[in-house]
């Protein structure tokens, strides 16, 4: 007989035979074990003394049921798990061995899921088996625990699933009863509660049915008070945290945008109706109405920015060719809903509701840039609603093709969102292609810098019909002209929440500077920016000398030294970061 005990440190497992309490204690070397086909021990069984064991790891500790919520780097299941699991051959060579470690329980642990597993999957893998009490899905761990209302309903999916292994979203995934015998969620996790809820209420619907192909799959959603531009992408982001999303067509009816969302089961679609209907995309406007569609297939022609068939990406778009060069607005073009309005500028997209942030804070980029604050006033304006469609690409022209290059556009525009790619377009090298991380930073670029003076010439800056700009294939001439910046550390709103995003303001003539090291003079950084144009005024901030405020004579010579002076080596370890100020010297 062994006794096995988990080393939480890290370290190897050991077993102590009973047969050896009284002989000499061996050194503590790990012996491995040959591989099994198809599995692998979860530790190494070394045969040494009980004294050993006393003086090696001393006492085992108990694990408390609070640990369950744990985010930390360990694997809370109270399973044994070592605190990092090295991939999923890993995780199955474990769970082989795992699943007679605990008793039957109500909970079930599900491992090795996809990353975009949603409470509605999890539901499905437990809905043959009988009534589910609650659900919680770990996304950093790629777990979840499953509780039923009888043991009986959980033993009969976990003998299920260990001979016909379980898979989420195509990819395989480990079941095994949990040590805990109750699944407890708290306030803090209300986001989570309010999911499980939506999935368990809608699994029970489908359950009392009888059957779940009655149940559609398709919503109609209706977007009211609009304000913001809704796309394709938005919705797909927004709807596919509660299922598998395979099909979306968009178009306006009645002068209201509409979008038809056809998920891979009745679960995720009644799910997402219970979570998203009469929410808000955006704090105060942007409106869903979600109610089922009466059709039982979307039937998608093109994959393009008003529809979308994601199990068909060989689809054509539908529109080969490039942009227009409409200088009043191509048709759909996004405006901002602020331009008219003298002194609100344009206000950005506010952080995501918080209805619709109960599904799990919605981590979209760009959705939280703040709002400058006029976004109520504007609102009972009674503002024209937002033409739809929208895209992560714009079309900026009027370039001076002498001085243009992707890395000065990248740095200009990468003021209002962060920059995936460039192209200068290789036959009209005066025209460029910009992608943006989404469609709102796109929004914020073309609202800033259109029309402004970029090396002498008024740029127009305008929303493309380009879905992504795409990298030149092997071999073919791009003479530098086309560049990916995805990997660039250089992105100012990479991080959720980042000052940056509190600070975007149009161009102007005093640029605020930051990251300045103590030994830099005031004469250095008059000198470095005099390359540019006249400097008319500088000062450091009183509280904090890595920081200041450098007044050029015009907001043409601010924008190309912006351009010029932006992650330039001011130190051995230091790079000046600078953007347009609102302040004044």
């Amino acid at each position: 007989m062994y006794v096995c005990w988990y080393n939480y440190g890290g370290q190897p497992a050991v077993a102590v035979p009973q047969s050896l309490a009284a002989a000499p204690v061996p050194p503590l070397v790990p012996q491995p074990v040959p591989a099994l086909h198809h599995q692998a021990p979860a530790e190494y069984l070394i045969p040494v003394s009980p004294q050993t064991v006393l003086t090696h790891l001393g006492v085992p500790r108990k694990r408390g049921s609070e640990e369950l919520m744990s985010h930390g780097a360990m694997v809370t299941n109270g399973t044994g798990l070592s605190p990092q699991l090295q991939g999923e051959m890993n995780d199955a060579k474990k769970v082989k061995l795992d699943s007679g470690a605990n008793p039957p329980s109500r909970v079930v642990h599900i491992r090795s899921l996809p990353h975009e597993a949603a409470e509605t999957d999890i539901v499905q893998l437990g809905m043959p088996f009988g009534k589910m009490t609650n659900v919680l899905v770990l996304k950093q761990k790629n777990q979840a625990f499953l509780e039923f209302q009888d043991e009986s309903a959980a033993i009969n999916m976990v003998s299920y699933y260990q001979t016909n292994p379980a898979q989420v979203r195509l990819k395989p995934c480990y079941v095994q009863f949990s040590n805990h015998k109750e699944l407890k969620t708290d306030a803090s996790h209300s986001f989570q509660n309010a999911n499980a809820q939506a999935a368990l209420q809608a699994a029970q619907a489908v359950m009392v049915s009888g059957n779940a192909d009655e149940q559609t799959t398709i919503l109609r959603v209706i977007v009211d008070n609009v304000l913001y531009p809704v796309t394709l992408e938005v919705l797909h982001q927004l709807f596919s945290r509660f299922g598998k999303v395979l099909k979306i067509i968009t178009f306006t009816k009645n002068n209201t945008f509409q979008a038809l969302i056809q998920f891979s089961d009745p679960i995720s679609a009644t799910t997402a109706k219970a979570s998203l209907d009469g929410q808000n995309i955006y704090n105060g406007c942007n409106t869903l109405k979600i109610d089922y569609s009466k059709l039982t297939n979307l039937n998608v022609k093109y994959n393009n920015d008003k529809s979308r068939d994601f199990t068909r990406p060989d689809l054509p778009s539908g529109d080969p060719a490039l942009d227009q060069l409409q200088m009043g607005g191509a048709p759909g073009m996004v405006t901002s809903p602020f331009t008219a309005v003298p002194g609100f500028g344009a206000a950005s997209p506010t952080a995501i509701s918080a209805a619709v942030a109960q599904g799990g804070g919605v981590p979209m980029a760009g959705f939280g840039m703040a709002s400058p604050g006029a976004f109520g006033a504007a609102a009972r304006l009674g503002m024209p609603l937002a033409a739809q469609g929208g895209s992560s690409v714009i079309l900026v022209s009027n370039l001076d093709e002498e001085k243009v290059t992707p890395d000065a556009l990248f740095t200009l525009f990468g003021v209002y969102g962060d920059v995936h790619r460039v192209k200068i377009l290789f036959n009209k090298k005066d025209n460029a292609l910009v992608q943006m991380a989404d469609p709102h930073q796109a929004q914020l670029a073309i609202t800033y810098l259109d029309k402004v003076r970029v090396w002498g010439k008024n740029i127009r800056v305008a929303q493309s019909r380009h879905a992504v700009v795409q990298m030149p294939k092997e071999g073919q001439p791009d003479a530098g002209l086309t560049k990916d910046f995805v990997n660039s550390p250089l992105h100012r709103f990479k991080r959720p929440g980042s000052k940056n995003c509190q600070n975007i303001f149009p161009p102007s003539a005093v640029l605020h500077l930051s990251n300045i090291p103590a030994s830099v003079t005031e004469e250095q950084i008059q000198s470095w920016f005099s390359d540019y144009g006249a400097v008319r005024a500088f000062k450091f901030f009183q509280k904090d000398r890595k920081m200041a405020l450098v007044q050029m004579s015009s907001v043409d010579e601010a924008i190309h030294a912006l351009i010029g002076m932006h992650n330039k080596q001011v130190g051995e370890n230091s790079h000046l970061r600078v953007s347009f100020s609102k302040s004044t010297i």
